[in-house]
């Protein structure tokens, strides 16, 4: 009797160390393809990284850093819901006037910058200040997707972020 236990639990160990690989395995290729997602992305929009230089002054498309700072927006009031998401997607179509597929795209790359920045706020910041150089200081495009996105009411970090890209295109 005790051989049969000690048996069904060598068997049980075994089976569950199998499924804690397979998981890890499958953890792991998720994380490669997120990877091959925003270098895809990248290579579609046309970004060029240069080494010497923060990404997000390397930008040169005003989509891409509107949809930094929208993302990075969105992030500050929590974890977005898939509601949030889809009215991003829709506001960056039709604010940008962009399909769907360079929308999605912009998303990834605008969520992979602001990670660069070590966060929302500073990307907001960063990516503002991109954003009146890239414009000429044409925020129209901008506030459509913040106020398409805006919860309400607003959480003070998104009041302090509306404040600072008005100190990047100098609205007083």
């Amino acid at each position: 009797m005790h051989i049969v236990l000690a048996i069904a639990g060598i068997a049980t160990a075994a089976y569950l160390i199998i499924i804690r690989a397979r998981n890890a395995a499958e953890i792991t290729h998720e994380l490669m393809d997120v990877a091959d997602d925003v270098r895809a992305a990248a290579r579609r929009l046309g970004f060029r990284r240069n080494k010497a230089q923060h990404p997000v002054d390397a930008i040169d498309n005003p989509n891409t850093a509107a949809a930094t700072v929208a993302v990075a927006y969105l992030e500050l009031h929590g974890y977005p819901t898939e509601e949030t998401r889809q009215a991003l997607l829709r506001s960056l179509q039709s604010a940008l006037e962009v399909p769907l597929k360079e929308a999605e795209e912009l998303t990834i790359l605008g969520r992979w910058l602001m990670n660069e920045c070590n966060g929302a706020p500073a990307a907001i910041t960063r990516g503002s200040k991109r954003l009146y150089t890239l414009t000429k200081g044409d925020i129209g495009p901008l506030l459509t997707i913040l106020d398409a996105i805006s919860s309400n009411p607003l959480s003070d970090q998104q009041r302090e972020a509306l404040d600072d890209i008005k100190r990047a295109f100098r609205i007083t």
